[in-house]
């Protein structure tokens, strides 16, 4: 065999051997599809002082391997002429593989808008470092909402199934009708979640238009942040076991498992 047999055949195994990987190396190798909106909505209401301007939305990330950071939504109201008289940038969480982020949004226009645009700058794209059920959800218990005449109120407890504590967790509550369409939005912010304990979150919505329309609230909680790290932090540190409590009762006299076969006895 020659030297530059050697060298082609080395070539052909490296090649072979590229094409032959698989897992989310290879899936980063594909093109990533872009974050899409699944829904958003925006009201004006009128209030002391100005217009109170509300947004809310649902971006959704179909990639299965990669988190969608440093994403931005830019929101700019404008009156019946036309004029801008609103522009916001509003950084967004990082959104996680596979996985959809709620987000709400207000500010106050000194000028009543007409109509209010949301756009959205694309997302970085950053590999994570676990598989996608590593990335559990922020239990959200005990939601209540009580409407009132100048607004909404949510009030619920959120926790964490991860070991280490969430250093700071962002709650959105997304404000929905009897036929589950999006009318609006709120957001509220919990520190320090540790797995031994729940903590309390109170939100005051008071610019959702006609708040006799809301017939429920979806409550979720992601990691406050524009990229992927106080998420991946949380997995990499592991999960809080389902079962912690040792078994009362006493252990079976007999165990009730699969008997042993009889030596050649081959049937199923």
């Amino acid at each position: 065999m020659t030297h530059s047999t050697r060298i082609v055949g080395a070539i052909a195994l490296l090649l072979v051997a590229a094409g032959c990987s698989s897992g989310p190396e290879q899936q980063g190798a594909n093109p990533l599809k872009p974050l899409t909106v699944k829904e958003q909505v925006s009201s004006v209401v009128k209030k002391d002082g100005g217009y109170v301007v509300n947004w809310a939305g649902v971006l959704a990330n179909s990639n299965p391997w990669h988190f969608g950071e440093n994403v931005v939504a830019t929101v700019i109201a404008k009156d019946a002429a036309g004029k801008e008289i609103v522009r916001l940038e509003q950084p967004l969480n990082a959104v996680p593989p596979a996985g959809v982020l709620p987000f709400s949004g207000e500010v106050v226009a000194t000028e009543r808008p007409t109509q209010v645009n949301i756009g959205y700058r694309p997302a970085e794209w950053r590999l994570a470092g676990r598989i996608v059920s590593a990335f559990q959800p922020f239990p959200v218990s005990d939601v209540m909402t009580v409407r009132r005449e100048n607004g909404y109120v949510v009030v619920g407890y959120v926790g964490t199934p991860y070991r280490l504590p969430a250093s700071s967790l962002e709650v959105t509550a997304l404000l929905r009708d009897r036929d589950g369409k999006l009318l609006g939005g709120g957001s509220a912010f919990v520190d320090d979640v540790r797995s031994d304990g729940t903590r309390r979150f109170v939100m005051h919505i008071e610019s959702v238009q006609d708040t006799s329309r809301i017939a429920k609230a979806e409550v979720q909680a992601h990691t406050w942040g524009s990229s992927s790290r106080p998420y991946e932090q949380l997995a990499l540190g592991g999960g809080v076991p389902m079962h912690t409590v040792k078994p009362t009762t006493a252990a079976f006299a007999r165990d009730r498992g699969r008997q042993g076969m009889a030596a050649g006895d081959a049937r199923p």
